[in-house]
């Protein structure tokens, strides 16, 4: 039972419904900036399913804040579409907030036409590599004009609150960090100093806006970087904030450039919601909880234990637009958990693609994808229950059809059930979880551990059929492979084999490889509970608790003939994975080709000669190939077939639920 979620909070006029926020992305939905179909759809969606507030943006707010394609708030002509927004937004009972961004060093040349970007002082970030020009003075008076400017269009459009960008890195964090200010005039140097711009900029869009419009800063609750502003601080500047006229903190992790994971699902539920917390033993005003808060249950435990008013939780809300409602309803079992896997949201967007969601293909597709009731209900057998098997069967059984999912294991999920075994990685299993209750719901009949032949689809009448019946592991070619020390990744993270003896080598660096890697590694490390009793009772010294955390009873290598390891691994998710096979102590060897395995060792080709590693353990990782016999027989017998997943290609499991929805959507 809910306590206080679902609960409504006034922040001086406005009334907002729930304590359910959706704080503001990036979507790339706006190509030119502008307000259009795309992104009116995508946000109304989550309004009519039940989101208490949603803050859209970050807008532009002139000229060196961002990208052109982001949205726009630069003159008066933004302001009639951001009303067609803010009204879709409201017309559902949501409130509608927009927020102001300005990235200072952080905004690109090549995304400003090439203009040269500006910031406090000329320090180049690792984010751009780029050096920023140095703000003078008229620089800094004509950007709190922006700021000002942009507020006000906020309210001309209709919109309930302006929130301003103070966080993650951008131009704000720039000058209230004495790593990046290093002005010598009233803007840089002391706390106070370094405070101005920042106030100045409150000061300023309190004034546009006028005394009873609801004003917001988002605002970061640690740096996380070396040198940086800790949680302390911005406690401080939050308070500062409130004295300045601003009615809701919105407080979110470190900066961009940072080292401390703050999206991927490595990060814990709700792990950074102690910021929140200590900003809000600060101020008096409203305070947003934020980062990886993907649960209604989780929500609601830091609203009744006090740690902030207001809970974040925007990936959430890509993943399931409806996660508001269903809660309000009981309905707790339909919602779809946002996993943290970031394939169809942060990957997208550093890739400039459109934002989507893998379990949720219709995200940023509201006009393209509508489940429609089928003409016709039929008999569908979907065959195979990885994650294009089981979306396929969703689909088809919420459109009408009568849904048959075979699997010829005694369990559901495929290979997402491999990519939940390594330590960080559980939340693969929450979407296993999601989707068999979503199947249960919607009355697909499930048949386990049943070893499907075309001779069965035919003689029980069905009429289409869904063929997702996954990949099997490729075998590479080397001598030794058949040696009894040498084993096959999938049957170490099943649990069919274990890693025997102190060195293990792993063949192939790939997304499998690496996390096969980390998995082994992690074989003999304490878990989070005994490090908890060990620090709180001095059982050992920091360095040790450090040591006993990423150093297990394994020695593992890699072996990648390529010249990087996870090569097919998303972009915002690769580096905290690297990372974290630096932690374990994992070695790599890229640039090397596996010759042969002996007894003892594995003999590896590097730059044209012979090296030898040693492994009692062999486990090869080399990839895998569609598994698609089954597709053949049955295209000859006149049944509707589609192909989808792995066993049309082997791709990541974004792409296969995608193919499985569509499917669903066909049949």
């Amino acid at each position: 039972m809910l306590k206080k979620l679902l609960t409504p909070l006034r922040v001086k006029d406005l009334e907002i419904r729930n304590r359910i926020v959706m704080t503001a992305m990036h979507l790339n939905f706006t190509p030119d900036g502008r307000v259009n179909d795309r992104i009116v759809a995508f946000y109304e969606e989550r309004a009519r399913g039940g989101t208490g507030l949603i803050i859209v943006g970050g807008a532009i707010i002139d000229d060196y804040a961002g990208a052109y394609w982001m949205l726009d708030m630069r003159d008066d002509s933004c302001v009639e579409g951001h009303r067609i927004l803010a009204q879709a937004i409201k017309k559902h009972g949501a409130a509608a907030a927009c927020q102001l961004y300005h990235a200072g060093r952080y905004s690109h040349s090549i995304s400003m036409e090439g203009k040269q970007a500006l910031a406090p002082s000329p320090v180049a970030s690792r984010f751009t590599r780029e050096e920023p020009r140095e703000m003078t003075r008229e620089d800094i008076k004509r950007t709190i004009q922006a700021y000002a400017d942009a507020a006000r269009r906020v309210k001309e459009a209709g919109y309930d609150m302006v929130e301003v960008l103070a966080c993650t890195g951008y131009l704000i964090c720039q000058f209230l960090s004495p790593v990046t200010n290093l002005r010598g005039d009233e803007y840089g140097g002391s706390w106070e100093n370094r405070m101005r711009f920042g106030l100045e900029v409150a000061d300023a869009v309190r004034e546009a806006v006028g005394p009873d419009f609801v004003v917001g800063f988002r605002i970061a609750g640690h740096d996380y970087m070396e040198g940086g502003n800790t949680n302390r601080e911005w406690a401080l500047f939050a308070a500062e904030l409130e004295k300045h006229g601003v009615d809701i903190i919105n407080v979110t992790g470190g900066w961009h450039e940072t080292r401390v994971p703050q999206l991927p699902m490595s990060v814990p539920r709700a792990g950074l919601a102690y910021l929140a917390a200590h900003v809000k033993e600060k101020v008096s005003v409203p305070v947003i909880a934020s980062n990886r808060i993907n649960d209604v249950f989780v929500a609601d435990e830091i609203l009744r234990m006090g740690m902030a008013d207001l809970t974040a939780m925007a990936r959430a809300l890509i993943a399931d637009p409806y996660l508001a409602r269903k809660a309000a309803e009981g309905r707790y079992e339909e919602i779809t958990h946002c996993i943290a896997c970031n394939q169809g949201c942060f990957d997208h967007v550093f890739y400039l693609q459109p934002v989507t969601c893998m379990l949720n293909p219709r995200a940023g597709r509201e006009l393209e994808y509508k489940v429609e009731p089928a003409s016709r209900p039929r008999k569908v057998a979907v065959v195979g229950g990885g994650p294009a098997g089981l979306k396929a069967a969703l689909t088809a059984a919420e459109r009408g059809h009568q849904v048959t999912l075979f699997e010829r294991k005694d369990y559901l999920g495929g290979q997402l059930n491999l990519a939940a075994v390594p330590p960080g990685r559980e939340e693969f299993w929450t979407a296993i979880e999601d989707l068999e209750n979503q199947l249960d719901n919607a009355g697909v009949e499930l048949r386990l551990e049943t070893e499907v032949t075309a001779d069965l689809l035919r003689e029980e009448g069905f009429e289409a059929v869904v063929v997702a019946t996954g990949a099997r592991q490729a075998v590479p070619n080397i001598p030794g492979i058949d040696l009894p020390h040498v084993a096959m990744a999938w049957d170490i993270l099943e649990g069919k084999r274990d890693p025997e003896g102190r060195d293990v080598v792993i063949i192939g660096g790939g997304a499998v490889g690496s996390e096969t890697a980390m998995y082994v590694a992690s074989i003999g490390t304490i878990s989070p509970d005994t490090l908890f009793f060990l620090f709180m009772n001095d059982g050992e010294d920091v360095d040790t608790l450090r040591e006993l955390c990423s150093r297990g009873i394994k020695r593992v290598t890699v072996v990648e003939m390529l010249d990087k390891v996870c090569r097919d691994v998303g972009i915002s998710t690769r580096w905290t994975i690297l990372q974290d096979m630096r932690n374990l102590g994992i070695e790599v060897r890229s640039n090397a080709s596996a010759k042969r395995i002996e007894p003892g060792r594995v003999v590896v080709e590097v730059e044209g000669k012979e090296e030898s590693i040693p492994a009692d353990t062999v486990i090869i990782a080399v990839g895998s190939c569609p598994d698609n016999r089954l597709y053949e027989e049955l295209k000859d017998l006149g049944l509707e077939v589609h192909l989808v997943g792995d066993a049309r290609e082997a791709r990541k499991a974004i792409e296969a639920i995608q193919e499985g929805y569509e499917a669903g959507l066909k049949v």
